[in-house]
């Protein structure tokens, strides 16, 4: 046993665990004695930033969290659950695998795919769509293309072997993620309200079996490894490897077993492995856990008792059988072929007991462990926004030849076609399927119903740079926004907020100001936050990422037939605008793309947004609105240039920059703005419409040709546009295998 006494503890040990002197001195006291080495890694790992949320949860309790469709409250369960109607429920998340991503990027990628799937069918839903936000550093630098592409292997590689769709996500690029890239994965499931399944351990006496892959020593520190400053600068065993195929035998295993009634709880082995899932499961039923970890089966000869219970092997559910049923769940997991074993059992005392072969190796109150310290840092605004909110636009050029900047605006990452990603992800899996990849928001229909849901994820962390606030609401609306164009109600959102680390002044700022601006949006346009995840210490090379909330919106379709897309449809429908025509240039992709700039304040009027989303909303229901498409990354030409992209069909507009400044009209990027089309003959409908909401509504152009039309002597060939946008990502990716 290693000797664990204060003189015995420097700092380096407690830092590989994330814990500091002053926390390691709270628990000698809470103990009343040193703790073991076990104990000492468990208490690391459950008070770690990923487990522990020790810097976010004063700021997260915040957050709007209630509604009438919200069935499980946030934080109380793996993922939140919202009610769609028809006795059926959409169970949801989104979480990070950043920083081991860095590390070593298609396992990775592929495990955190894996990490989330298991939050969804361990509540007793089936998986049937998956989702990724991705980013990036420059993609001309071969170190950066080898993570993207190892990244997006990764992904694909996961899904499309589990058999579960990849139907949606992002890409971005920006110098800001160089050398730590953000790897966000969503997934979403369906079920009955009655089969939802509660992660929660109780009855004394209760059988823990642990059913799937062997334990390795992969992963271990994984949790204290993403809680840390620089965690790229020790990777020892955290990176997992991932196996799809056995997932895929533990998800109908799972479910299957969960149709009976000798099921009590069920948690995924996640961060942290065996310590968080029997310490969460118990701490949820107010029980205690005894744990004989010498049943534990293992791949790897001579593992430790600390490596087992900070084993983050991938593929692995804990089950709390009905005492007297675990023959019945056994042998239910042996006819799927997966190996299950009973390594302990629920008990009253509180406590998290830890015994290998008969001896004792920790035993800690549970309540200490779920107790983790909580610090609320000064909010002090940084000295920077005073530097980049102060835009000077007398200080920049117009573009000399606009058309060229929309091509260039067309063919950027951030905004070019990403067929190049999702083509290598199955998208039609389950044939739930109706709109996928590429769309605003996809659409998965519900079967055996007239619903449908849509869902979307979206965030710009330029925006929230500049303006922590506003980006944070902006973040919302444009994901909401997303929803609506298809013809769906927004009603919640998951989250996952990506930051530097906590302990930087700007960073701390940065992310209370986001999440309070994230509030605010889900208070005025009625989308609860169901939960999510917090990622800090986002950096490299000590610089911090640009501080990143990705958004997961949920949206529902009471009938799917009245769906739109963003594709123009016929020659001589009208081309119209629903918000405001003007536009400002803060944080656009044009300011960063063509002059080298990232500055302004970008803001939202959420009232304004509530408007424009009720009217839109309203005109694709009542079947006016043909085709709808929001105003984001590149402006108005841009929405008009990918819906006429998506149709096949070029455009004219007739509009005039009333201030003289072209660029600002065609390329900035306010928000609480959607390009719809509809007929001539429902153009008064949809101006009663527009006007019933107190939404603005701006003629701006006609459907038709081959040409795309800006404005006098500003226009392309459909063709070019076309071609300029689908291979721009592509042709950047292109140079793959550079390690760089």
């Amino acid at each position: 046993m290693a000797d664990m006494t204060p003189a015995a503890i420097d700092d380096a040990i407690l830092r590989a665990i994330s814990l500091n002197r002053t926390e390691y001195a709270r628990i000698t006291d809470l103990m009343g004695r040193p703790p073991s080495e076990v104990e000492l890694g468990i208490f690391g790992a459950l008070w770690s930033e990923h487990c522990g949320y020790k810097h976010s949860r004063p700021h997260l309790r915040t957050m709007p969290t209630q509604s009438e469709a919200i069935l499980v409250a946030a934080g109380e369960e793996n993922a939140g659950a919202v009610d769609i109607g028809d006795g059926l429920a959409v169970v949801f998340k989104i979480e990070s695998h950043n920083h081991p991503s860095a590390v070593e990027p298609f396992q990775s990628a592929a495990t955190g795919v894996g990490g989330i799937i298991r939050d969804i069918f361990t509540m007793g839903a089936r998986p049937i769509a998956l989702f990724d936000s991705l980013r990036f550093g420059p993609l001309d630098k071969p170190r950066n293309r080898y993570l993207a592409n190892g990244i997006i292997g990764g992904v694909g590689f996961y899904g499309n072997c589990v058999g579960i769709p990849t139907v949606g996500g992002e890409v971005v690029v920006d110098e800001s993620y160089e050398g730590n890239p953000l790897v966000n994965a969503m997934c979403v499931g369906l079920l009955p309200h009655d089969r939802l399944t509660s992660a929660t351990a109780t009855g004394t006496g209760n059988p823990l079996i642990l059913v799937g892959a062997d334990t390795g020593r992969d992963g271990v520190h994984g949790a204290t490894f993403a809680s840390v400053e620089d965690p790229e600068a020790s990777t020892r065993g955290v990176v997992q490897v991932g196996n799809p195929f056995l997932e895929k035998l533990l998800i109908e295993a799972c479910l299957e077993l969960l149709e009976t009634d000798a099921v009590v709880g069920m948690q995924d082995l996640g961060a942290a492995g065996l310590t968080s899932s029997a310490v969460e499961a118990a701490g949820r039923g107010g029980a205690g856990v005894k744990l004989n970890i010498d049943k534990v089966s293992r791949r790897t000869a001579n593992l430790t008792p600390y490596e087992v219970m900070l084993s983050e092997s991938q593929e692995r559910m804990l089950v709390v059988a009905t005492r007297g049923r675990e023959a019945e769940v056994i042998a239910l997991f042996d006819r799927w072929g997966l190996h299950s074993d009973i390594i302990g059992e629920v008990t009253d005392d509180g406590h998290v007991t830890v015994l290998d072969e008969g001896n004792q190796v920790a035993r800690i109150p549970i309540e200490f462990l779920i107790d983790a310290p909580e610090y609320e840092l000064p909010v002090v605004r940084p000295d920077y926004l005073d530097r980049v909110q102060a835009l000077d636009l007398a200080q920049v050029p117009e573009s000399d030849d606009l058309a060229a900047t929309l091509l260039e605006l067309l063919a950027a990452p951030n905004i070019a076609s990403k067929y190049c990603v999702y083509r290598t992800y199955d998208q039609t899996v389950g044939t739930n399927t109706v709109s996928g990849p590429g769309s605003d928001a996809a659409v998965l229909r519900i079967k055996g119903t007239k619903r449908a849901i849509a869902i979307a994820t979206d965030g710009n962390g330029r925006h929230v740079f500049l303006n922590p606030r506003g980006g944070g609401a902006r973040a919302v609306a444009e994901a909401a926004r997303n929803v609506v164009c298809t013809g769906a109600e927004p009603i919640a959102i998951t989250n996952c907020l990506n930051f530097g680390s906590p302990t930087e002044p700007a960073v701390y700022y940065q992310f209370a100001e986001a999440v309070a601006g994230i509030s605010e949006a889900c208070e005025r346009l009625g989308t609860p936050v169901t939960g999510g995840n917090v990622s800090f210490y986002n950096e490299a090379n000590n610089r911090q990422i640009h501080p990143t909330p990705v958004i997961g919106m949920l949206g529902v379709l009471e009938d799917i037939n009245n769906r739109s897309d963003s594709a123009f449809k016929d020659t001589d429908d009208v081309i119209a605008l629903i918000g405001p025509l003007e536009s400002d240039l803060d944080g656009s992709e044009y300011l960063k793309l063509i002059h080298g700039i990232e500055a302004g304040a970008p803001g939202i009027d959420l009232d304004l947004e509530a408007r424009v989303q009720a009217a839109c909303l309203a005109g694709i229901r009542s079947g006016v609105v043909r085709s709808a498409h929001d105003v984001a990354d590149g402006g108005l030409a841009v929405a008009v240039a990918e819906s006429a992209i998506a149709g096949g069909i070029g455009a004219t507009l007739d509009i005039d920059a009333a201030d003289g400044r072209r660029d600002a009209l065609l390329f900035g990027e306010s928000a609480s703005r959607i390009v719809v089309s509809t007929a001539p003959d429902r153009l008064a409908d949809l101006e009663r419409m527009c006007g019933e909401n107190g939404a603005s509504l701006t003629i701006i152009g006609r459907v038709g040709g081959a040409r795309i039309a800006l404005l006098p002597g500003v226009e392309v060939a459909l063709e070019e546009a076309d071609g300029a946008w689908q291979y721009g990502l592509a042709d950047a990716l292109a140079s793959q295998n550079g390690r760089g």
